[in-house]
């Protein structure tokens, strides 16, 4: 093994008293900065703030996670403009090769070699992580492509993927001086809890955060096939088998869990409400207590927009904002060959492509939509833009359909690239943070955080941490809340109805009519935004109330 400090638990600093506890952080992506592909969307960016914020705060913490060797995916366009999904070698020389190799047992291979890199504190401002890749010498073809694609769409690949970081996680982990608090950021390395208890590893050093009420983001799997991958660690028996399993002989990744952990959080006060009721009737669940996500300030907040909130001078945080905006523009200009005017509203919906956040939720009424984008009295602009799965063909059948529509209208714009930099650039470019997904289904919705800090006014529907936040006309513009058990396409009416009376009646009026109270509302986002949903309120949440 090489000789490095990162061979055994380190951090360039001593840790907070009230921090010393020993953690290990786990999850699947992590969004810490630009060049590191290694995050899908808001779980890897919510991940990368509160490592970013725990480095800040000199907390005891270490992340875990996984190299992934194309990442998630370039995304690009076709010769049309529409869809193109690239997949593209990363190599990162500034992570660093620990020697750390563990080996894990995946189906009939006992001998799966795990490496351990790490990216150091110095090179982003974060805590440790340690990267985990199967791509290693000794490895035979199939065990080194584990580690190639974030959300493989392979089941056995997935399973694999969660043993590495579960078992090959916590191994090395072992190897590093262990911990006193094992975190697992949703469900994916939940054969971490089933290794560590075999280890000896108490219940009450185990904890777990669920992220999203929707079913695909709760995996589920035949329990006698992960049994036949090793994803217990051991080979179970059948009786221990059958105790592991919910509904037709399947494992749950988030019950399972749940009930191997001593504390569980959700990641929003209406998210604790809705995942309490959806897992009552499994017994033996740990309680799930609310840590509402947030995002990390220095990060995501423009220096000049800071400065100018903070002295309250509206004169200056306007000049900042066309700044911000004509920087927007330029990438608008050079993907799409439009030049946008940055005294125009500007509308910006950006996150992942998943059905339920209806992306195209304006286009739902055409009639109204046309007159939107057609009024000469109150112009806007709009863009969309967000990372659709590869294999979620209505995501990208939207996204497309959204690249049609906008291709010969001078103020729509789809843009591709979005990862962390384009979201920066987007949350401080747009006067707008437009946020539809369907009621009770967004369990946290992060975005809109980061668009507050930078002067973008959140109209949304009234989800996630929005009831938190939200002060209708005096820090957003929330749309009334539709009846969730209503079909979906009542749903959609009442709400598209609602989204442009807020647009037609409330939003463009005090735009471009009463400035000054646009500026009340922009200052008093921020106002409310910054410390309670900064990040760093959430790692010391996490310290005092999940760790203890």
């Amino acid at each position: 093994m090489m000789t490095s400090k990162y061979n055994k638990w380190y951090h360039p600093y001593k840790p907070a008293k009230e921090f010393d506890k020993k953690v290990a952080y786990f999850s699947m992506e992590f969004g810490i900065h630009q060049a590191l592909k290694i995050y899908s969307g808001g779980l890897g960016y919510l991940a990368g703030s509160h490592m970013l914020s725990a480095f800040d705060l000199k907390q005891n913490m270490i992340g875990v996670g996984m190299l992934w060797k194309y990442g998630y995916y370039d995304q690009g366009r076709n010769e049309d403009q529409t869809l193109k999904v690239n997949f593209v070698e990363k190599n990162y020389d500034f992570l660093e090769d620990t020697g750390i190799e563990v080996e894990v047992k995946l189906r009939d291979n006992p001998h799966v070699k795990v490496r351990a890199y790490v990216l150091k504190p110095e090179i982003f401002g974060s805590i440790p992580i340690y990267l985990l890749s199967t791509d290693v010498e000794g490895n035979d073809f199939i065990s080194r492509t584990i580690t190639d694609h974030l959300y493989d769409a392979n089941e056995l690949t997935r399973v694999s993927q969660s043993i590495v970081l579960g078992i090959g996680g916590a191994k090395i982990v072992e190897a590093l001086g262990g911990a006193n608090v094992y975190h697992l950021n949703e469900g994916h390395a939940l054969p971490a809890f089933y290794y560590l208890k075999d280890q000896g590893v108490k219940k009450n050093q185990m904890v777990l955060t669920t992220h999203t009420p929707e079913k695909a983001g709760n995996e589920e799997r035949d329990a006698r096939h992960l049994n036949r991958c090793g994803f217990f660690g051991k080979n179970l028996s059948e009786a221990e088998l059958v105790k592991e399993m919910v509904g037709e002989g399947v494992v749950n990744y988030t019950v399972a869990a749940l009930r191997k952990s001593k504390k569980a959080n959700a990641v929003s006060k209406l998210h604790a409400k809705v995942a309490n009721d959806m897992y009552k009737d499994f017994k033996g669940v740990s309680k799930i207590i609310p840590i509402t996500n947030a995002q990390n300030q220095k990060f995501w907040q423009d220096d000049e927009l800071k400065k100018s909130w903070k002295k309250k001078s509206v004169k200056a945080f306007k000049e900042r904002k066309i700044e911000l905006k004509k920087n927007l523009f330029n990438e608008v200009l050079n993907q799409t060959k439009k030049i946008f005017d940055p005294n125009v509203l500007t509308i910006v919906w950006a996150r992942r492509f998943a059905g339920y956040k209806r992306a195209d939720l304006l286009l739902h009424d055409m009639k109204r939509f046309e007159k939107l984008i057609s009024n000469e009295k109150y112009p806007v602009q709009i863009i969309w833009a967000g990372k659709p799965y590869p294999l979620d063909f209505q995501g990208v059948d939207v996204f497309n359909h959204l690249v049609y529509l906008s291709k010969y209208k001078s103020n729509l714009a789809v843009l591709v690239g979005y990862e962390m930099e384009l979201s920066k650039n987007l949350k401080m470019g747009s006067d707008i943070w437009l946020n539809t997904p369907r009621i009770t289904r967004e369990a946290s919705g992060t975005s809109g955080m980061t668009a507050a800090m930078n002067g973008s006014v959140n109209l949304s529907i009234n989800d996630g941490w929005m009831p938190e936040f939200e002060k209708d006309g005096v820090n957003s513009f929330i749309l009334p809340e539709v009846d969730y058990k209503l079909p979906v396409w009542e749903q959609d009416k009442i709400d598209v109805d609602n989204l442009y009376d807020a647009l037609e009646n409330k939003v463009l009026p005090t735009f471009y009519d009463n400035p000054k109270k646009w500026s009340k509302i922009v200052f008093k986002a921020i106002d409310d935004v910054i410390p309670e949903f900064t990040s760093k309120r959430m790692a010391t949440q996490y310290y005092k109330e999940l760790y203890k």
